[in-house]
């Protein structure tokens, strides 16, 4: 279980903090699902689970234990917004030994097949790939590391529709291993399988269920994130 308690982030460049008292759980095998425009602090937020960013305030625990930077470097794997626009291998298999170089074609293969790329030629270049499947091997560069939380910025971002739905199974199945949150400004297709959702804006962070935000989306389906901000008021 993630814990998150009166998380605030206000670095000193700033003239008013980026995130105010962020409290939120998030249990083993559950996906999570943070909704909020653009400037609304959730890669921030994003950034300091993954240890990339430290709070000004407030702690973080996994469990019992409080988390540090490199704590949450260890426990988390975030896969950044078009994750494919940092591919540096020039194979499939250079891109997964990056900096672990002592994995072996086994567990390559592992990764590949649990991202539905089983199939996939080692030797492809990354380049070379669908959107989707360029998706999903960022995902597998993550799962070389074993990550107990996996953070995700806006994973469906320039995917089609097909492709979004294969991204939404594979999530499906490896939050079936490890906890998972996801934040968006499109929250769509991710709702299915949410466990838990929150709304972001001004730094601030709301809960809602998903059943309750999946209905209110119905209302206007051809801009949900303004149905998303009519839920928060």
């Amino acid at each position: 279980m993630l814990y998150i308690k009166n998380l605030s982030y206000h670095p000193t460049a700033s003239q008013n903090p980026i995130l105010r008292q962020i409290n939120l759980q998030l249990g083993a095998q559950e996906m999570g699902l943070i909704i909020g425009r653009s400037g609304s602090g959730k890669s921030t937020l994003l950034e300091i689970m993954s240890g990339l960013a430290a709070p000004t305030t407030g702690e973080l625990r996994w469990r019992n234990q409080l988390l540090t930077p490199a704590n949450l470097q260890q426990l988390a794997g975030l896969v950044f917004q078009f994750p494919e626009r940092h591919f540096c291998g020039g194979t499939v298999a250079e891109e997964l030994r990056l900096g672990h170089p002592e994995i072996t074609t086994d567990q390559i293969q592992e990764a590949l097949q649990e991202v539905g790329l089983g199939q996939l030629s080692l030797y492809a270049s990354p380049q070379s790939l669908s959107g989707g499947q360029q998706r999903r091997l960022a995902l597998a560069v993550q799962l070389i590391r074993q990550p107990h939380l996996l953070l995700l910025d806006e994973p469906t971002a320039g995917l089609d529709w097909s492709m979004r739905q294969q991204l939404v199974t594979v999530l499906h199945k490896l939050k079936q291993q490890r906890s998972l949150l996801a934040v968006t400004h499109e929250p769509a297709e991710l709702l299915a399988i949410a466990d838990r959702c929150w709304l972001i804006q001004g730094g601030q962070i709301e809960a809602i269920a998903p059943q309750e935000l999946t209905q209110r989306l119905k209302v206007n389906a051809l801009d949900p994130f303004n149905e998303v901000q009519a839920a928060a008021s």
